[in-house]
């Protein structure tokens, strides 16, 4: 594990302020890729809603939305992997943070 090198009795404030940054940017990541699977169901429901005389363009329109849905499930599952990883050393940090002061 990557954080098994540092030491939970120098943990300070900018070091718990670090763990909140990385939790708004996992979900910063988040609402990017859910926003390109908006703008991608958008311009491929445009496809086929406007041009809906033409197959190549309803085709590309239903492709599109099939991408939308790919980048929203590859976001949410990228989301979900990255928080549980954060949580747990987290929490390992906060366990050792507990041991350390309960020995002092």
């Amino acid at each position: 594990m990557p954080y098994a090198k540092f030491d939970p009795d120098e943990m300070i404030l900018r070091d718990h302020l670090a763990y909140d940054r990385t939790v708004l940017a996992n979900e910063r990541t988040l609402l990017s890729y859910l926003r390109t699977a908006i703008a991608l169901f958008a311009g491929g429901g445009t496809l086929v809603k406007l041009l809906h005389d033409e197959p190549d363009m309803v085709r590309l329109g239903f492709g599109l939305i099939g991408i939308g849905l790919v980048a929203a499930a590859v976001g949410i599952a990228r989301y979900i992997q990255v928080r549980k990883r954060i949580s747990v050393a987290y929490e390992k940090l906060e366990e050792a943070e507990a041991e350390a002061e309960a020995r002092k």
